[in-house]
This record gives C-alpha cells, structure tokens and sequence, in this order.
C-alpha cells in the first residue's frame, strides 16, 4: 500500500467551503443582546445586591416592626396589627411635626434652587478666576452636615458665638439664636451654606443651553431678563425639577436640628425649639430616645407613602412645563 493510500484511510476526508458554512450556521450562537444583558447584569450586579440587602431587607424589617411592640432590646413584644398607626393618626405631636417639616420644605427648596441658580449665573459669566470662584462657593457643600451643624451651633451658641460677639458693635443686643423664633432662620442659613451643589448642577444645564438661542434672542432685541425668562428657565426645566424633587426628599430627612440642639445628643431632642422639631426629629426620639421602634417604623412608613405621594403629585402638574430637549431622530 503506497503513502497516499495510508493518508486516504487515515485522515478523514476535509470539508469542503460550502459544508463549513453549513455547520457554523447551525453552531449556536449567543446574539449581542444577550451579551449586552449579561455586562448589564454582571457591571450591575454590586449595587443590586446591596440595594437587597441595604434597602429592601430593613425597608420590609421595619414594616413587620411596625405591627408590634418591639422596643429593640426586650424579648417580650406582641403583635398590634394597624394599633401604631391609629395612634399616630391620633397624636398631636406627629401632625404638629409634619406640618413643620412641610413649611421648612416649601420654604427652604426654593430658596435653595434659586440661590444654586444665582451662584450659577453668576460664575458662568467670563469673569478672571472663574474657576477659582466656582471651587470656592463648591467648598461649603463638601463639609459634612455634622461639620455644619456644630460649626453653626458655635457661630450662633448664644453667650460665646461670634454671632452675639459682633452684635453689640452695631448696637444691639444679644439674641438667642437657636431657641424660637430665630431657630428657624439659623437652620434655613445651614441649608442655603451648602447650595453649592445645586450651583453645580445648574451650572452644567446652563453650559448646555445653545449659545445661538441667545444670540438671536440678542439679535431680536430681547433683555438679558426676557432671554433669561423665556429661553434659559425653560430649557432648565428638567435640571429644577430634579433638583425640586431631590430638594424635598432631602428637607424631609434632615438632621440638622438635632445638631443644632445644647448638647446635640438623643436627649436634645426634647431640648428643641418648636419651630426646629421636625418629623424626622419626632421620629428620632421615638426610636432612640423612648425605644418605641414599632412606632417609629409606623411614623417611617407613613413618611415613605408621603414622599411618594408629594412626589408623584410634581411630576403631574409639572408634565406640562418642564421641557425636554430630545433629538426628534431619537423619537423614533
């Protein structure tokens, strides 16, 4: 038998062009969405797990809390069904506190917006050391709102801050800055300190805003006001109603008050200015200072449908004046 003879036996015949193409089509083959899934998945998957375990999981723990008696350190608690929620429906003070809060809301997110929106403005113009200016008005939104609180509380302490220090030199006397009435103003002034982060985001929607609307508002003969009104607002829409609704979320949470108090611990809590006694503060005292979790959870709840609530209720009578600019090739 010959060499090729052999090579025939023993080498298994090659396929031809057309057989190969044939057996790749019929190979199969994973499509690109599914691979775009799968990095989706995989790039994701860090947040999905902690958003399970860090929200959800105590989100549900504290619901089933809110049924009982649970006071977080003894083992002798009892189902109450919807008893937390009556009482809570019937105490002054959870009323008294949210209507607070929704006052300090209303007050002091506008006045955030409009002060992040000025500073904005004003740092977008071709000044010399604009970028020094922009990281200077940025510097007091980096400070922590523990930084914050208890530097207010000793600028504003009553018998050594440096405000009752500068007083007398213009002929007054000194005031009690952190009881009412003027503990709604200090805490109004911790929150408009740190408006730099809405001047940052404002001031990325105003570089976004097409120099040649104004060139021919200009042209046109409109005032810097009108175009400022009628172009630039318009086209921020979006940019404020993002900033709206984080704003309110965010007023509704906050802590200040307790940092503000005398001796800004849980027993401050009682030590607060009416004016300062907010539904979070309320909430605080409930679970750290009286150990009623079941109830605080109830009052948490009741704050999430509220959130929800407030926040879908912007969005609807908004729909109608916030402006998206989209590419109409991307509609379709």
């Amino acid at each position: 038998m010959t060499v090729d003879q052999v090579s025939a036996v023993t080498d298994p015949p090659r396929p031809t062009a057309g057989a190969r193409r044939a057996r790749a089509a019929e190979r199969p083959r994973t499509s690109m969405t599914a691979r775009r899934h799968r990095a989706f998945y995989m790039f994701t998957s860090p947040w999905i797990v902690g958003f399970l375990l860090l929200t959800i999981v105590p989100m549900a723990y504290a619901l089933w809390l809110s049924f009982t008696t649970f006071d977080g350190i003894s083992p002798h608690w009892r189902y109450v069904g919807l008893g937390n929620y009556d009482e809570l429906l019937a105490d002054s003070r959870t009323w008294d506190s949210l209507g607070r809060t929704g006052l300090f809301a209303v007050t002091s997110v506008p006045l955030s917006i409009i002060a992040g929106l000025g500073l904005a403005v004003l740092v977008n113009r071709p000044l010399k050391a604009r970028g020094l200016f922009r990281t200077l008005l940025y510097l007091p939104a980096v400070v922590p709102p523990v930084g914050v609180g208890l530097a207010f509380k000793a600028v504003f302490d009553q018998n050594s801050g440096a405000a009752n220090g500068v007083l007398p030199l213009f002929g007054f006397d000194a005031l009690g800055w952190l009881a009412d009435p003027y503990a709604r103003y200090v805490l109004l002034m911790s929150v408009l300190w740190a408006a730099g982060n809405i001047m940052i985001i404002s001031l990325a929607g105003l570089q976004d805003v097409p120099r040649e609307l104004h060139e021919a508002a200009r042209i046109d003969g409109a005032s810097a006001w009108r175009t400022f009104r009628s172009i630039t607002v318009p086209l921020l829409s979006p940019v404020l109603l993002f900033q709206t609704v984080t704003g309110v979320i965010a007023s509704v949470q906050t802590i200040m008050p307790l940092l503000l108090t005398p001796d800004g611990t849980t027993a401050g809590v009682t030590a607060l200015p009416q004016s300062n006694y907010l539904y979070m503060m309320h909430v605080f005292g409930q679970y750290f200072a009286l150990g009623r979790y079941g109830y605080a959870s109830a009052l948490l709840w009741v704050l999430f449908v509220l959130i929800l609530i407030v926040t879908g209720l912007i969005f609807k009578f908004t729909s109608g004046v916030v402006f998206y600019n989209v590419d109409p090739e991307a509609k379709k």
